[in-house]
């Protein structure tokens, strides 16, 4: 049976952020790790990439936000370190609503571990219209939590020389941009998005403690083989039978428990407990 420890209690980790998400960091690393977070000033996390496509994001989010972790202890020289990485876009179980998926690197290098976490969450103001003029958005602004979520207008197609406006927070403000952006685009149409950078997104910002929380729990707990933090949950195995034919379905059957430093691994049952799977996911019964 796995141990509950503080391994880091007292110890410093960089956070390498831009967006002051270590106002949803800081509390879960404490309360759950006693670890304090060191933020180090002016690091450009957005050189790996920006929600608003002026820098491309090279590589996968999870190569991305180590890259991250990596730039922070560069900066600090301290061998611990944190790194959030968010998407958006459709649900990957269910595409027609949107999704905040959210990844949470650790880095131990003292250890030589590194501990990743993901968050698929349905809370989200992750949106987007187009608009000749403010007043198409009026249904809209109250659906994606405008003013207290931020917004970014940029022309719809390419406009040369005219950049984005990024932290809309005022109706006179989001008016301004819009009137600027209509009357330089080739198109007279502005785009407009929700901005989705932590420190303009309270929702976000929400799901990033969520997902802290998570991870500090996991780096709480030790391996039950060979006692390293960060044991967790790791994968799934699918295969849960119907409940009419019993043939397997995609349903998880088993969640993978493993540690990051050794090869122990555990299947265990389904957290809710379920045994069977309804027959509308089964490819026998529902084909």
């Amino acid at each position: 049976m796995e141990q509950t420890l503080k391994p880091y209690h007292g110890r410093q980790a960089s956070l390498a952020t831009r967006h002051a998400k270590e106002r949803a960091i800081a509390l879960p690393m404490r309360f759950e790790l006693g670890l304090e977070l060191a933020v180090p000033p002016d690091l450009d996390t957005d050189a790996l990439g920006t929600f608003c496509g002026e820098v491309a994001r090279q590589g996968t989010p999870a190569q991305v936000c180590l890259r991250k972790a990596r730039l922070g202890i560069a900066a600090t020289g301290l061998p611990l370190a944190l790194a959030n990485e968010g998407s958006f876009g459709p649900h990957p179980n269910v595409p027609f609503i949107a999704a905040d998926i959210e990844m949470m690197t650790f880095v131990d290098d003292e250890r030589g571990l590194v501990v990743t976490e993901t968050l698929v969450s349905e809370s989200t103001n992750y949106g987007h219209r187009e608009a000749r003029s403010v007043d198409e958005l009026t249904a809209w602004l109250p659906s994606i939590g405008f003013p207290s979520h931020a917004l970014i207008v940029r022309p719809k197609s390419g406009a040369p020389g005219v950049p984005a406006e990024k932290g809309i927070v005022s109706i006179d403000h989001l008016k301004s941009a819009i009137e600027r952006v209509v009357g330089s685009s080739p198109d007279a149409t502005a785009w407009i998005e929700t901005d989705m950078r932590a420190h303009h997104n309270p929702t976000r910002m929400a799901v990033i403690q969520q997902l802290a929380f998570r991870l500090a729990r996991r780096l709480a707990t030790s391996c039950p083989a060979c006692v390293t933090p960060g044991w967790g949950r790791t994968g799934v195995v699918e295969g849960l039978p119907c409940e009419l034919c019993d043939e397997p379905t995609g349903m998880t059957r088993f969640e993978v428990f493993g540690c990051v430093a050794c090869a122990h691994r555990e299947d265990r049952p389904r957290g809710d407990h379920r045994q069977t799977a309804p027959p509308q996911y089964c490819p026998e019964c529902n084909p």
